[in-house]
């Protein structure tokens, strides 16, 4: 028997605080045909969801939520209850897909039975086909889904850029290890002081990212319609671009893979407000980022370890050079500031309350009609190379985030291959302008990489330097290691 921590709980809490969402991500893969034959592909499906333990499990709930709930296998398993097929209409283009992907993805997934669903999808253009995986958030986070969704395909997951990015404790003040016994006063001494500095420095941190997010959440920014109740229907749309353009951009103005994505998403809402006739203030924007606190030894556990921090993207910045400078200035920030030490004590601190105190505590916070925070945008690293399932080859995997809290629109970054894909969810009254919103995202990308292969005169750009030379962030060296 296991149970859910904390925060994996918490997801079904949220979910449960709102009955306009569904607190389910998804993911996208779509295949060169021929589509395999239905009655093997069912079977080969079933046999490997099978192979996953938290995909034959339900959850199970306490008397009156004295304990966490807990894991229990599925007593009698059936996956014509997961498993569905449905065909788009002619031509099959991308809008008919996105169009079945918002539909599928809206309904809430049956608590009574293990907590995912699949879509077998064909009639896509070029004799493509797709598979549309859906699985409840508190089964785990983004990097604990892409590693079990990846485990589908032939041969496993095989290789993923989250294997190249460090855990993210690790530039986190920690205290040293336990001085060695010595009869030396001095060196004892110097130890000792060494430990308390590093505990101090470490509390410190975490005492002012706890301001920050505390300031984050209870500050209302302008009035926007990015946020505000949402409905149970939504809309979807996703764009792709070479992950080696994302790259050049970031060698050409040192800064991360991240910080590139996010000011491409900055630019497109910054359109968006304009064309709602909204001015585009610099306090527009609080953007909930989530930040992975996932170890090395824990990159294969089925759960959520997330932390959270909440930089303000520059709409107000006219200028794409200058968003993408003040977007990383703002990221290192937030990283220096404490907000992911503050959220993921916050996070520890709840597992050792009592779960029916945590969890009424985490329903009643995300009941309130927050006003803070107006998107979400979270990357996740998919496979480094192209999947294939029955030996077809995963040509596209676009990502699905859920909409939730108040957000009206939520974007979700995922590295597969060769390029980067931005999948955006939104409320479906509320941006009925979803696909300009992506398209947003990627001319913002081209035009960036236009510059940074031909700086304007008086902005010198570093494109030239070399990858294999030039010291980066974690998070770059793992994405250009995927595109040489």
């Amino acid at each position: 028997m296991a149970r859910l921590n904390t925060l994996d709980a918490g997801f079904l809490d949220a979910e449960d605080a709102d009955p306009h969402v569904s607190l389910a991500v998804g993911a996208v893969s779509v295949l060169n045909g021929p589509i395999p034959d239905h009655d093997q592909l069912v079977a080969a499906i079933s046999d490997r969801i099978s192979a996953i333990p938290r995909l034959r499990q339900v959850v199970r709930r306490q008397p009156f939520d004295l304990l966490a709930p807990e894991w229990v296998d599925d007593p009698a398993p059936d996956s014509a209850h997961h498993i569905r097929r449905a065909a788009l209409p002619h031509p099959g283009d991308d809008a008919a897909l996105f169009r079945f992907t918002a539909e599928a993805m809206e309904p809430r997934l049956d608590r009574e039975r293990p907590l995912w669903q699949c879509w077998i999808i064909e009639g896509l253009a070029e004799g493509r086909w797709a598979l549309l995986m859906k699985v409840h958030h508190c089964i785990g986070d983004g990097i604990a889904t892409m590693h079990m969704l990846a485990g589908l395909s032939d041969g496993g997951e095989g290789e993923t850029f989250v294997s190249a990015i460090r855990a993210a404790h690790a530039d986190t003040p920690v205290a040293p290890a336990p001085p060695a016994l010595t009869l030396n006063p001095l060196r004892w001494a110097r130890s000792a002081w060494d430990t308390a500095s590093a505990v101090t420095a470490a509390a410190a941190l975490t005492v002012g990212g706890t301001v920050q997010i505390i300031d984050g959440l209870l500050r209302s920014g302008p009035g926007s319609t990015l946020n505000g109740p949402v409905t149970t229907m939504r809309r979807y749309s996703a764009v792709q671009v070479p992950l080696v353009d994302v790259a050049s951009v970031s060698q050409a103005f040192d800064v991360t893979l991240n910080d590139v994505a996010l000011s491409a998403i900055t630019d497109s809402f910054r359109s968006a407000l304009k064309r709602r006739g909204e001015v585009p203030h610099h306090r527009a924007l609080r953007t909930l980022v989530p930040v992975s606190v996932r170890s090395s030894e824990a990159m294969d556990r089925v759960d959520n370890r997330v932390s959270v921090m909440l930089p303000y993207l520059p709409v107000d910045e006219p200028d794409l050079v200058e968003q993408l400078h003040t977007v990383h200035r703002r990221m290192a920030r937030a990283k220096s500031g404490g907000q992911r030490q503050a959220g993921s004590s916050a996070v520890s601190a709840l597992n050792l309350v009592p779960f029916a105190l945590a969890s009424r505590a985490i329903r009643m916070l995300t009941a309130l009609p927050q006003r803070g925070i107006v998107t979400l945008a979270t990357n996740v690293p998919g496979p480094q190379h192209h999947l294939r399932v029955l030996g077809r080859e995963v040509v596209r995997m676009l990502p699905v985030p859920p909409v939730a809290l108040r957000l009206r629109a939520a974007v979700a970054i995922l590295s597969y291959g060769e390029d980067l894909f931005f999948g955006i969810t939104t409320d479906f009254d509320a941006f009925p302008d979803v696909d300009d919103l992506a398209d947003g995202i990627g001319r913002a990308l081209a035009h960036l990489t236009a510059v940074a292969r031909h700086p304007r005169p008086g902005r010198p750009a570093l494109a030239l330097l070399d990858f294999r030379t030039t010291e980066r962030s974690d998070d770059n060296r793992s994405a250009v290691k995927g595109t040489r």
